[in-house]
């Protein structure tokens, strides 16, 4: 693509967590589009990163980084900050559907705790990284003078996950709540926050846990495309209502209306 590309997000520098697929590479896509530079942040799946690299061609930067583990968050803001000389607008979407099994019969073969490992490793990936990542943004956007969070949550911070999910709902709450405290804590000095709240959305994460009941359940009769949960990213970074800050926008299909 070429490098005089123009739309709404030209000159936005973008970090996009878990942006080699699902959600994630479907943001990337769409700012890319209306004209961003955009870090790519992956963990696993390079060759999905690599190959989401080649499809947009300029204005993307790859970066690595396990968000399981409490010290990459700010390792993943330098490089993406190094990368694109800055970052104005964060992306939150990395996470992953963590069982926190309750019942003893559930416990590891190693013999630890299923549930006690259920619930560090939601709060990791899906609350502490993220925190640890708005914590980066909200320094450096105090500094230039403002800036965007967008954060991933779920219909499960609102009404509560599955019985096996109980965690990974909790996680998603005080993921919101973040959210929340920071476009209320940090307006004063430009910085926007957003909490996107997905419902069943057509990914990896919701293969083979939609069945033909659930969907018969559905209002709209299918799950959320990716793209839509993307051109609402991509209409929050452009700036266009900088008042619309603080809220939880629900991407359900009407399955979830509160």
């Amino acid at each position: 693509m070429s490098e005089h590309t123009t739309g709404p997000l030209q000159g936005r520098r973008i970090l996009v967590t878990g942006a080699s697929k699902g959600i994630g590479a479907a943001i990337a896509r769409a700012v890319h589009r209306d004209g961003a530079e955009v870090a790519v942040h992956f963990n696993s799946d390079r060759t999905g990163a690599e190959a989401l690299a080649s499809e947009l061609g300029d204005r993307v930067h790859l970066v690595h980084g396990d968000l399981s583990d409490r010290e990459a968050a700010t390792q993943v803001w330098s490089a993406a900050s190094s990368a694109m000389g800055g970052v104005d607008t964060l992306v939150n979407n990395a996470g992953a559907w963590i069982a926190s099994p309750l019942e003893a019969e559930d416990a590891r073969a190693d013999g630890k705790d299923a549930w006690a490992e259920g619930w560090d490793a939601n709060m990791q990936l899906n609350l502490l990284s993220a925190a640890d990542l708005c914590r980066e943004a909200l320094l450096t956007f105090r500094e230039q003078g403002g800036g965007a969070v967008i954060n991933m949550t779920s219909r499960s911070a609102h009404r509560g996950d599955d019985a096996e999910h109980l965690a990974y709902g909790a996680a998603k709450a005080g993921l919101l709540s973040l959210t929340k405290g920071i476009a209320r804590g940090y307006g004063r000095l430009g910085v926007c926050a957003y909490a996107i709240a997905p419902g069943w959305v057509d990914t990896g994460l919701a293969a083979g846990a939609v069945s033909d009941e659930v969907l018969a359940g559905l209002p709209l009769r299918e799950v959320t495309p990716p793209e839509d949960v993307a051109e609402l990213v991509a209409f929050l970074a452009s700036g266009r209502a900088r008042h619309l800050t603080g809220p939880t926008i629900d991407v359900t299909g009407a399955d979830y209306v509160r």
